[in-house]
């Protein structure tokens, strides 16, 4: 297990700066838009498994906070470096795993987990962890890989898991308590391995 997370976090380590120039599976702009469809503006939002920060910093602009999680320093540090040459002051860094976000309870309006739950090495327990850092009426917008059965994601992107069925998102919410849920898929690439993306959203 600990060799799992440790092979995630060398791999994004390394990819630290480098995600303009690279491809990754479901970095769709189509697929982001959706996510940006879900924001109501002002609102502290928390973008979970940040990576290089593309998307906290795209909701930035018109949220009050935003709190960007990512387990490899290289990445947070990366991030926090750019955030600060934009001169981005509501956006927040923090070093932390997904499945216990560092991020008090209660305390979140929207919580996104973008093209990260499939690094989880316990999704469940993530979109639990979700569900208590987002206040009452608070919404949970899970953009994700559509289960799929290219073995090699594992090794090119340190996947976890090979994306999940809609009916998996929608179990993960359901028993960490969410309702209103909804998952539809988003977006699909023309190019092998033909990743789809899905969107799953819910209430607390």
């Amino acid at each position: 297990l600990h060799k799992r997370q440790d092979k995630a976090r060398k791999y994004f380590d390394e990819l630290a700066g480098k995600f303009g120039r690279s491809y990754v599976p479901g970095r769709s702009w189509k697929a982001l838009a959706h996510t940006l469809i879900t924001l109501l503006p002002p609102l502290t939002v928390a973008d979970l498994g940040a990576g290089e920060g593309t998307l906290s910093q795209l909701l930035a602009k018109n949220a009050r906070k935003v709190i960007a999680i990512d387990n490899s320093p290289k990445m947070v540090e990366f991030a926090g470096r750019l955030a600060k040459k934009h001169g981005i002051k509501n956006l927040e860094y923090r070093l932390g795993d997904i499945e216990d976000p560092p991020i008090a309870k209660n305390s979140v309006d929207l919580a996104i987990l973008s093209q990260a739950l499939h690094h989880a090495i316990h999704p469940q327990e993530a979109v639990a962890a979700v569900h208590t850092i987002l206040k009452r009426g608070g919404r949970l917008a899970i953009l994700d890989l559509l289960s799929h059965r290219f073995e090699r994601a594992r090794e090119l992107y340190a996947d976890h898991w090979l994306g999940f069925s809609e009916v998996q998102l929608h179990q993960f919410l359901e028993k960490s308590g969410f309702r209103q849920i909804e998952v539809s898929v988003v977006s699909r690439e023309k190019q092998s391995p033909h990743f789809q993306t899905v969107l799953a959203t819910g209430v607390k």
